[in-house]
């Protein structure tokens, strides 16, 4: 039985650093085993199917091909579609009315933050940002724009010791979009 995941990679296509081609590495990942791969934007965004495998294994697969194949360590964290789906159907800020979407991101963690960590970026330090964390998923809302918020992925991967990378709203929707289109096929 196949499974749809989707994998974000951290850092690629970035102010001309780490570059990969997306049909390139859509190509690799095929040549992996992968199927269906489909990249979303040049900031590493792929939805694919494979059989049911582990996410973790997943990213370390992937992780190493980059690696191999275009000499680059990225990480790279790979999720079901369904929790992707999840994840936006939870987030908190939707719950206020006239919510900017524009503003809103998700930051995706390799692991969960441990309360110890958390106790370490008190909220009401970064306002008006806000954010709330939930598992391996941090909600931004960044009135101001993610561009001026001191909340970004160097910030709480500092502060959680954890890997970190941020996709703006639109994003994870379209991500969440594109593999319901997969499952749909």
């Amino acid at each position: 039985m196949t499974q749809i995941y989707i994998a974000i990679l951290r850092g690629i296509n970035v102010n001309g650093k780490n570059m990969i081609k997306m049909p390139a590495l859509k190509l690799a990942m095929e040549e992996q085993g992968f199927s269906d791969v489909q990249a979303y934007l040049q900031s590493g965004n792929l939805i694919f199917t494979t059989g049911k495998t582990e996410c973790t294994r997943l990213e370390e697969m992937i992780r190493t091909m980059i690696a191999e194949k275009f000499r680059l360590e990225v990480p790279v964290m790979v999720q079901y579609a369904t929790y992707m789906k999840q994840t936006r159907d939870n987030n908190p800020f939707l719950q206020r009315n006239g919510i900017d979407e524009t503003k809103l991101h998700v930051t995706f963690l390799d692991r969960e933050a441990t309360v110890a960590d958390m106790a370490k970026i008190p909220a009401e330090s970064y306002l008006p940002d806000e954010f709330v964390i939930r598992e391996k998923v941090i909600y931004l809302f960044c009135p101001g724009g993610y561009g001026t918020t001191k909340l970004n992925n160097n910030f709480f991967e500092k502060k959680l010791n954890t890997i970190a990378t941020t996709r703006n709203w639109n994003t994870v929707n379209k991500l969440v979009d594109l593999a319901r289109e997969k499952q749909e096929a």
